[in-house]
Parts: C-alpha cells; structure tokens; sequence
C-alpha cells in the first residue's frame, strides 16, 4: 500500500519526505526489534524481540506469564522501534498503536511459515488455532496495528510522520 508522509520541517534537514517503501522495507528486513509495553502501574518496559512486519503490522509471539504479556493484558498500546547501527546512515523507525491477538489456523500457519523464512530454524513454530506452540510453552501471537509511524533519516536528516 502507498502512503504518503509528513516531513516535520522543525527536525529535517531534507526536503522531502521519506518514501513509505524505504520505510516498509527497513521494517521488513530487520531482524531484531524492540518493544515498548506499560506495566500496570504506569511504568514502561522494554525489550528485544523478533517479529515480521506483515500486512501493515508487526506481529510477535510471547509466553503467557511474560513480562510483555501480563503488561498487553492491561494496556494494548505499544511502540516497536527498529535502527540502524550508525547515527549518520540508514534508517530508524517507531511503530505506535495497539496490539490485537492473531488467531485462527491459515493465518497463524502463514506467520510462522515467516517466521523460519526470515529466521531459520531457530524460529520453528508449530500452531493450532488459538497460538504458536513452540518448545511445548504456547505462545500467544499479536499483530501491532499502527495508529503512526515515524521515520528518522540520517543521510541528510529528516523527521517523516506517516498516519495510518
């Protein structure tokens, strides 16, 4: 899908906005993420993690009694941030909006079948219709349905804010 950004002109030194494909791409092909949930006193956390972008969401598996996971049971909103090593190239990225439980035997199927496309074998989920199962320990799986995302250029800098 085509999406057009917003260059924040307070915080670039470009003059156009980045492309939504150099945007979706960066988020495609990372490899480690990190996500931001709140605790249920307010507190944030954060913590690295593999996941897909797919279909205009990220999507992430975790066990039940995880951090992350008791903290989405209280508040669905997140963030997921991606960067580049170096602070004069590339491209970072914040995904924020809310998760929602992915369900259902063809799709959870089709998202671990990319999880071990991307990943390998470290990442070989089993699944039934409710979660991935890996290791034995079930393993909800959750897609992050963006409210905005918002990419930092480094090469020249810019600030480019895109709306879903």
């Amino acid at each position: 899908m085509t999406r057009t950004g917003t260059l924040d002109p307070r915080f670039s030194e470009a003059t156009a906005p980045t492309p939504w494909a150099e945007v979706e791409a960066a988020l495609t092909a990372a490899t480690g993420y990190h996500l931001v949930t709140v605790r249920a006193d307010g507190r944030p956390h954060v913590t690295p993690l593999v996941g897909l972008w797919a279909d205009d969401g990220f999507v992430f598996c975790t066990g039940p009694d995880e951090q992350k996971a008791r903290n989405l049971a209280h508040s669905p909103h997140v963030a997921v941030t991606i960067a580049s090593p170096g602070w004069d190239a590339g491209l970072d990225a914040v995904v924020e909006g809310v998760v929602v439980r992915v369900t259902g035997g063809p799709e959870l199927r089709g998202l671990a079948d990319g999880f071990r496309a991307k990943y390998g074998d470290a990442w070989d989920f089993e699944n039934d219709d409710e979660s991935f199962d890996p290791h034995g320990q079930r393993a909800p799986v959750y897609r992050v349905v963006p409210a905005k995302v918002l990419a930092f250029a480094k090469s020249p800098h810019g600030q480019t804010t895109f709306r879903f």
